[in-house]
């Protein structure tokens, strides 16, 4: 019962936002009762720390899977892009920036997660491009990791990048080329074009 109230108010929240559900709302599309849904949870934030977590850990696995079969890199990084944007797809309503606003220590919690997570994972691909030519030999990992940690978090900012004027899918597309552009070599290059051929095709 426990994980399908999780999978319900992922649902909910993920289309109407953290802060417009209720644990009524819950209950009514579940068909059952409050207390229910009380007796795993003691309140709406532990249902919102449980959902947030799941949902991370649920990203996390799948980027694993991609990261392990991989032929390259680049690959990977435009594999993990499709993922990431199939997950934002039954995003209508900002999980981010909602959860910054009204649940504060669950979102510093997660950056923290989402930031170890991605200095390893996007760390361990530089090298390997490093290794296999199609990054440069001389870029600097860990700072590269960093800065790619802070663009692909800064262009979820709705302040600096209002969905009105750029929708999510030309951000990690535009950003992804920029970052790749600037580490690629020649032999990175031609894979690299390959890509976006293919993607504005």
């Amino acid at each position: 019962m426990k994980e399908n109230i999780v999978n319900k108010a992922s649902e909910l929240f993920l289309t109407l936002g953290f802060k417009s559900v209720t644990m009524d709302d819950i209950a009514n599309e579940m068909g059952i009762s409050k207390k229910t849904i009380y007796k795993h949870f003691s309140n709406k934030t532990k249902l919102v720390e449980a959902v947030t977590f799941t949902l991370f850990e649920n990203i996390c696995d799948g980027i694993d899977c991609i990261c392990n079969n991989a032929h390259n890199p680049i690959e990977e990084l435009y594999d993990i892009k499709m993922f990431v944007m199939k997950h934002l797809k039954n995003e209508k309503a900002s999980p981010q920036y909602q959860l910054k606003k009204y649940y504060p220590p669950i979102h510093d919690l997660l950056k923290q997660k989402q930031f170890d997570k991605m200095q390893d994972s996007v760390s361990d691909s530089l090298q390997k491009g490093i290794d296999t030519g199609v990054f440069r030999s001389n870029i600097d990992v860990d700072f590269i990791s960093r800065l790619y940690f802070n663009g692909m978090t800064g262009i979820k900012d709705e302040t600096i990048f209002p969905r009105e004027k750029f929708n999510m899918e030309y951000l990690m597309e535009n950003f992804l080329e920029y970052h790749l552009r600037a580490i690629v070599t020649e032999k990175g290059f031609e894979i690299l074009n390959q890509f976006i051929t293919k993607n504005q095709s």
